[in-house]
Order: C-alpha cells, then sequence, then structure tokens
C-alpha cells in the first residue's frame, strides 16, 4: 500500500467515525510517517524552503499533497516543491500560528490540520522513552491487548523493513514486582536501536491506549545470553517478522529537509 493508499483508509475510517479516538490517531500516524509533497513559493536555495501560504477564512495554510498526481491535480501546471516526511512538516510548523491543508482543492480526502494539532503532533513525535533498571524474571503470553496497539505495532515494523529481523511481544513480571510487556527486537542493524525504539514508542502513542506501557529491549542472537533471551521469549512471544528491506535505487542528492541532521528552514 502506497502512503496516499495508506492515508486514505485513515481519512476515511477518520471521516466515517468521527467519534472514534483511535481513528483520529491512526490518521495522524500515517500523516507523520508519509511522505508529503509541500508547494512552494519558489525553487528551494539551500535547506531554506517558502511554501506557499494561502490566508483562508480558516486563517493562513500552507498546502501539501500525499502524491506528486494529486499535486499535479490541484495546481494544474509545474509548481516547485519540496518531498518531505509529514513528521518533518509538523515539526517546522508548530508554534507558526498556521495550518496544514492536506490535498486541499480536490475534494477527496482534504483535510485541514488545525495549528494547534500541528504542535501536538510534534510535541507527541518528540517524546522520549525513559530507561528502566529491572531486571526481568518472568516471560508469559501477552493478553488483553487492543487490536489498535497490535495493528499500531505491525504497521511501524513493515515500515522499519531491514532494520532488525523480528519482533518478540510478551507480558514481563520484573524483580521489583513491576508488570507489563516488553517488544524485544532480534537481530537489529547497527544503529538501528534509535529508530525502532521510536517506533515502538509512536506505536503505543498513537494506538489510543491510555496510560499504557510497553518496555523495548534487544537480543543479539549472536551472543549466547542474547540468544537463550530469545528462545525464551519465543516461546511465548507473538511474533512479528520484519520484511527484508526494500532493492533501493543508487543514492541522489539530499533534497532539501531529507538530512535529519539538517532540517529545512520553513520561511
Amino acid at each position: 500500500m502506497t502512503d496516499a493508499q495508506s492515508l486514505d483508509a485513515a481519512h476515511a475510517a477518520m471521516t466515517t467515525h468521527p467519534e472514534d479516538e483511535a481513528a483520529r490517531l491512526r490518521y495522524y500516524a500515517r500523516l507523520a510517517d508519509g511522505m508529503l509533497y509541500l508547494v512552494l513559493e519558489e525553487e528551494a536555495v539551500g535547506s531554506n524552503i517558502r511554501p506557499v501560504v494561502l490566508d483562508l477564512d480558516e486563517g493562513s495554510v500552507v498546502l501539501a499533497y500525499d502524491s506528486e498526481e494529486r499535486m499535479g491535480a490541484a495546481t494544474d501546471a509545474p509548481v516547485p516543491y519540496a518531498e518531505l516526511p509529514g513528521r518533518v512538516i509538523a515539526a517546522q510548523l508548530a508554534g507558526q500560528n498556521v495550518a496544514l491543508g492536506i490535498n486541499l482543492g480536490l475534494g477527496e480526502a482534504e483535510f485541514l490540520v488545525a495549528p494547534e494539532a500541528l504542535s501536538w503532533l510534534s510535541q507527541t513525535l518528540e517524546h522520549s522513552p525513559v530507561d528502566v533498571s529491572a531486571r526481568p524474571v518472568s516471560f508469559e503470553v501477552p493478553h488483553g491487548l487492543p487490536a489498535s496497539l497490535m495493528q499500531a505495532i505491525e504497521g511501524k515494523l513493515t515500515r522499519a523493513g531491514g532494520l532488525a529481523q523480528a519482533a518478540l511481544l510478551v507480558a514481563v513480571r520484573y524483580d521489583d514486582g513491576r508488570q507489563g510487556h516488553m517488544l524485544a527486537f532480534v537481530g537489529a542493524a547497527p544503529g538501528a536501536q534509535t529508530a525502532l525504539t521510536r517506533a515502538a514508542s509512536e506505536a503505543l502513542t498513537f494506538s489510543g491506549v491510555e496510560a499504557g506501557e510497553m518496555d523495548v529491549t534487544f537480543l543479539d542472537i549472536g551472543d549466547a545470553a542474547g540468544r537463550a533471551a530469545a528462545e525464551r521469549m519465543a516461546r511465548v512471544a507473538h511474533r512479528f517478522d520484519m520484511p527484508e528491506p526494500a532493492v533501493t535505487e543508487p543514492p541522489k542528492p539530499a533534497a532539501p529537509g531529507m538530512d535529519p541532521t539538517k532540517p529545512p528552514k520553513l520561511r
């Protein structure tokens, strides 16, 4: 499923059931993860980009589309644009009192992300996991987890293909008496721990589970202790197999905003 199709499905569910908080959160999760085409005033110069800003009844709005085809259909002529992850656009627009118009002018999958919603989304995506020091003493079959959480984890891990071999979800009991759930990544690629931890944290956040906790750990199956732990967990775990990485084209020059160490400057 393409980013646009995934966002369409989430939009349809959200608008069909406006009272469903979980459906609304799934839309924002897809919006953050997907690529958007941000319409610009002029071609980008270095990391400086100037999005088109419209003054509508709702206030100032910048325009973004979830596919190049939809952007072309809405603008009727070639326009300068920047292809950016939704999370990058949200972070740069947060606090600027400007809304983000998704697919405006098309009559399908249109949505206006209000300024306060952009700020909320940006703050939510910045949430940092907390380290825990308690030691696991037993693992059990995970029970009672809502379908929304399982779907959120599966969706996040599908997008993280190649960063690990698999993930094991178990119920866990710690030596300090605390109980909860743990997601263990098996065979994580070097340098992938931060991205995988963030993916797990966001899956929990956007699943709509209130006051939920899910610890994350990493198992090195090349190590005897890691292999033994993986075998113990695998007996009771819900296993998520992660897809092989997609074959990519030779790298091209990075577009503005695609280097996470050099976010774009929206002016």
